[in-house]
Parts: C-alpha cells; structure tokens; sequence
C-alpha cells in the first residue's frame, strides 16, 4: 500500500511488539507458524530436534507485533509470544514512496 501523504496520527499510534519463544523439543515440524505468520517472523530450520523434525527459528524477531497466530495454530502448544514493548506505528512505506515522488519530479 502506497501513501501520498505521512499520517496525522503516526506518532500517536503505538503498536504492542512480542517475543516469540519456541519450544524446540516438543516442536513436530508441521510448519503452522511459518505459513501463517502475517509478517514472516518464523522460518523453517536446517537443524533437527531430538524426535527428528525441523523446528522453526526466528528470521525477524523485530517485526512480531504479537497476533497471537503461530500461538493458536501450533497443534504442539511449541510457540508462545510474550509482550515485550510498545513502539510507535510508522508508515516504513511512506518513506520509500516520498523518496521516489521527490527524484520523479
């Protein structure tokens, strides 16, 4: 999504951010976390637990806004997300996109 201008609300706005912690021995390597994490926080690892599966790891733990999805699908109770700071909302977007607006014109 593009904007064409910055939010009145930007800074006012704080977004709840999470730490996800993986239970890599109970962990059966279904691969729930991965596919349905929004915002690709988990990857599937080259590693092996102790049944022989592939756990998850954390690829971007800094972008966990804590939904709570890899919590609720993991059929192993492996994953769980604690809160861990609120930080203001930004439009990473809106950057880029003034960027390139200023060198067109």
């Amino acid at each position: 999504m593009r904007f064409w201008r910055r939010p009145l609300d930007e800074g006012q706005i704080f977004i709840e951010h999470g730490r996800v912690h993986i239970i890599v021995e109970r962990c059966k390597g279904c691969g729930f976390c991965v596919e349905f994490c929004p915002l690709d926080v988990l990857a599937v690892s080259d590693r092996y637990n102790s049944r022989g599966y592939h756990p998850p790891y954390l690829v971007h733990p800094e972008r966990c806004v804590r939904c709570g999805l890899c919590e609720m699908i993991c059929p192993e109770f492996a994953v769980y997300v604690l809160r861990d700071e609120e930080r203001p909302a930004t439009v990473g977007l809106f950057r880029e996109t003034q960027e390139q607006a200023m060198g067109e014109e």
